[in-house]
């Protein structure tokens, strides 16, 4: 059996998708706008927070971005920003806010806007976390865009263990993701789980790896060129200093 081209997996990525179908609008292009949406709203929401907004006014207004956002069809128009879904979005959102929606003329709560179910009331806590450090809308913007997407990769590895019936070791594995190598006390962590400390290191060492292929597999999904993954990588890590 031949081997699939190296670019054969970007291919089917749900932002190359979008792209593909340009001014088609077709329902798989549909569905994998609206999935990519459902995973980083809240950067946008955090975004029209810094940006003056109100909890009221920003829900409302993200509401009615997404609307707006699912019923165009000019993706194959977008020039500098159609490589990355996270450049897309912002300049996307940055647009909308300047050009529409004014208060007098803002569909509010109720109205004819699908809703998306999100969780609200949450993300004004997140958003009262983020906005402590003072950063700029864009920052926290790429700030909170970089911690849904680990947040997506975590769950996506608890379900494939939680598969694999094994949920409860995943729970106690994970804390070894965020864990310096070095600063991993392997011999009393092996000790707490009743394995020895080299079986241990091998599991940390084949989760680590898994996490590092689901990391950038998950980053690829909002890319339309495999050679950017790195420096997408490279940005978002670079958005926690």
């Amino acid at each position: 059996m031949s081997q699939p081209a190296p670019n054969d997996f970007f291919a089917t990525t749900r932002w190359t998708i979008v792209l593909a179908a340009g001014n088609s609008g077709t329902p798989q292009s549909a569905d994998a706008l609206e999935a990519l949406c459902r995973s980083y709203w809240f950067p946008l929401y955090a975004y029209v927070r810094r940006r003056g907004h109100t909890k009221e006014d920003a829900e409302d207004l993200t509401q009615a971005f997404f609307a707006d956002l699912l019923g165009r069809r000019d993706f194959a128009k977008t020039d500098s920003e159609r490589g990355r879904f996270r450049a897309f979005l912002l300049a996307s959102l940055k647009n909308f806010l300047a050009n529409e929606w004014d208060k007098s003329q803002r569909l509010k709560r109720g109205g004819s806007i699908t809703h998306f179910p999100l969780d609200w009331q949450s993300a004004d806590t997140q958003f009262q976390i983020a906005d402590a450090a003072m950063r700029s809308p864009d920052e926290i913007f790429d700030r909170e865009w970089a911690v849904a997407l680990l947040e997506r990769v975590i769950v996506r590895l608890r379900d494939e263990w939680t598969a694999d019936g094994k949920a409860d070791r995943f729970e106690r594995m994970k804390c070894f993701l965020t864990v310096g190598k070095g600063e991993i006390p392997f011999a009393q962590a092996a000790e707490e789980q009743g394995i020895d400390e080299g079986t241990l290191r091998v599991a940390v060492h084949r989760l680590r790896k898994r996490y590092r292929e689901m990391l950038r597999n998950e980053v690829a999904d909002t890319l339309a060129d495999p050679a950017m993954v790195e420096e997408e990588l490279a940005v978002l890590l670079g958005a926690f200093r």
